[in-house]
């Protein structure tokens, strides 16, 4: 199985269960890996026949910048949904992060896995 990935996309958006949170946009981490079959476009050297990691980014960009959830859970599972569904992955592991949100380390968040993992 190939993996594409596309590693530490930071986006502003607003996240968070508290009130003070919810008036303010904080940076939330991607780091993505994504099942696909990188056979093709090798052979072809063409990018219509690839997983396009800049359309994927900034997709992903668009929709976090605009969302307003309060949970890393939440967020991450619609992430997920997007890339499956509007990009044809078959499976991927997202891990969100949410730098700084716990005092003495350097990130808090979710991984999670999606779909079934090609052998």
């Amino acid at each position: 199985m190939d993996i594409v990935f596309i590693e530490d996309l930071r986006i502003e958006t607003v996240i968070g269960i508290y009130d003070w949170e919810r008036k303010i946009r904080q940076v939330v981490a991607l780091d993505l890996e994504m099942a696909f079959d990188n056979t093709r476009p090798a052979a072809s050297d063409k990018i219509e026949d690839t997983l396009d990691y800049k359309a994927v980014s900034k997709r992903l960009i668009a929709f976090v910048e605009a969302s307003h959830f309060e949970l890393v859970e939440t967020l991450a599972e619609h992430c997920a949904r997007i890339v499956r569904e509007e990009f044809g992955v078959s499976w991927l592991r997202l891990k969100l992060s949410k730098p700084g949100a716990v005092r003495g380390s350097r990130a808090v968040g979710v991984r999670i896995e999606r779909g079934r993992r090609p052998e």
